[in-house]
């Protein structure tokens, strides 16, 4: 199952990074999706995928009994899951705000502020 999901990992790593080396801004936060998206199977992977009881300490043991599953990582994986959303959510509102202004999506388009490359200095 680990060898899966390292495969996994690595399409969806090489698939972000593809879009986001592109031109297009949209493409671009759809890329940052799937890398936020890998890097939270990284995360919930080096929690060993195994099946295990809830990590519970029974009363009067000091640790639990048997194997258990970490529960360190799901947690770590659901808080960079809410942040992946806002941060998706404030990325989306920015670009709708670009296009709206400027009517289109493309990055070099969307350099007009920046000094033209003939300007003295």
């Amino acid at each position: 199952m680990e060898s899966l999901t390292a495969l996994i990992i690595g399409a969806l790593t090489a698939a972000s990074v593809y879009m986001m080396l592109t031109r297009s801004f949209m493409r671009f936060l759809f890329g940052l999706i799937l890398l936020s998206n890998a890097v939270n199977l990284t995360i919930f992977a080096s929690g060993r995928m195994t099946k295990g009881a809830p990590a519970l300490v029974p009363y009067g043991a000091d640790a639990p009994l048997g194997i258990v599953g970490n529960a360190l990582p799901q947690a770590l994986v659901l808080t960079a899951i809410v942040i992946g959303f806002g941060l998706l959510a404030f990325a989306l509102a920015l670009a709708f705000e670009a296009f709206r202004r400027t009517g289109t999506v493309d990055t070099d388009e969307l350099r007009y502020a920046e000094p033209k490359e003939d300007a003295p200095k």
